[in-house]
């Protein structure tokens, strides 16, 4: 039996079915197109675009990439940042996650990840940007910023939950009673906060302070495709500790 690792990153692509929770016409709608993502097995963002495509019932080609030694089609597809992940469809690149998701949104109908109402939509987007603008960014400098500077982040992490602990007040989802735009934009609270935390060896989100949101971590890593489409723990675990002393050695 293969090590879980390797189901993620054996050789250079794999190709990506459409889950068995999505119905078939659900599949049928996505047709006989060229969906090819360029990402990474670690990669909270990359997982991003896999959700919402396994969400959608679309099958996709899946480029692993290696992050020190980036391929030539990932830098003609992305030559401004250079980053993934890439979607490709049908000969045409879209970079960058959250720009991913909507047009994945856009481009098949059938599961809705962003709501119908413009308000609605509008404020998605704006927990969105909150979560990779402060959340995502708060939790890093704690993880790696040095050593001196750390009590202040984690103080800034606590606040940020705090947000996020309002706004799933009453919800079962950030999208309502599904997964939708803003849950799989906070995969980094959902899923990749807990790897980060046992590397670090320190909690950030407790049940204590945040009741509401620490539920939501439970229904979201639960969740099916969830739980189908995020990397091994422990390879994650070890991915972080190995980050988190190398920034502590380079501070």
């Amino acid at each position: 039996k293969k090590d879980a690792l390797e189901h993620w990153i054996s050789g250079k692509r794999r190709i990506c079915k459409p889950s068995t929770y999505i119905s078939t016409s659900a599949r049928r709608m996505a047709g006989q197109q060229e969906v090819t993502l360029y990402g990474s097995w670690r990669s909270r963002f990359s997982r991003r675009v896999e959700i919402a495509l396994k969400l959608k019932g679309i099958s996709y080609d899946f480029i692993q990439e290696d992050i020190q030694n980036k391929s030539a089609d990932l830098l003609k597809y992305n030559p401004i940042h250079k980053k993934i992940p890439v979607l490709v469809h049908n000969g045409k690149p879209i970079p960058e996650s959250q720009i991913i998701l909507e047009y994945i949104d856009e481009t098949w109908p059938g599961y809705p990840l962003l709501p119908q109402d413009p308000y609605d939509r509008a404020m998605a987007r704006f927990w969105a940007k909150f979560i990779d603008d402060k959340c995502l960014a708060s939790i890093v400098k704690a993880s790696y910023g040095p050593v001196d500077e750390q009590e202040k982040a984690f103080e800034e992490v606590q606040k940020n939950l705090s947000y996020l602990e309002k706004e799933i007040q009453g919800k079962k989802f950030f999208g309502g009673e599904c997964v939708g735009f803003v849950d799989i934009v906070a995969n980094i609270v959902g899923y990749y906060l807990g790897a980060i935390e046992e590397a670090l060896g320190q909690e950030m989100l407790t049940k204590e302070k945040h009741p509401c949101l620490y539920e939501w971590v439970h229904e979201y890593t639960n969740c099916n495709i969830i739980k189908e489409n995020h990397p091994p723990r422990d390879r994650l675990v070890d991915y972080f500790k190995t980050q988190i002393q190398a920034a502590r050695a380079s501070n």
